[in-house]
């Protein structure tokens, strides 16, 4: 897959940074689109995608990239 962590341009792990970064898409879309779906998915879907986003922190690699 190769989606590896965002060193610089980072807010708390990186992890939606390093996934905007891997495909060319805009940090702050990705963001905004990671705390728009883990707010309005129906049901309680808050705290699964927290522990999804700290999981993917711990699991993916750190870029020196970028």
């Amino acid at each position: 897959m190769g989606i590896k962590r965002a060193k610089r341009d980072r807010w708390i792990l990186g992890v939606c940074g390093g996934i905007a970064h891997t495909y060319g898409w805009s940090p702050a879309l990705v963001r905004l689109l990671a705390v728009v779906l883990a707010i309005f998915i129906p049901g309680f879907s808050l705290i699964p995608a927290i522990i999804v986003y700290v999981v993917l922190g711990m699991v993916l690699p750190e870029s020196e990239e970028f």
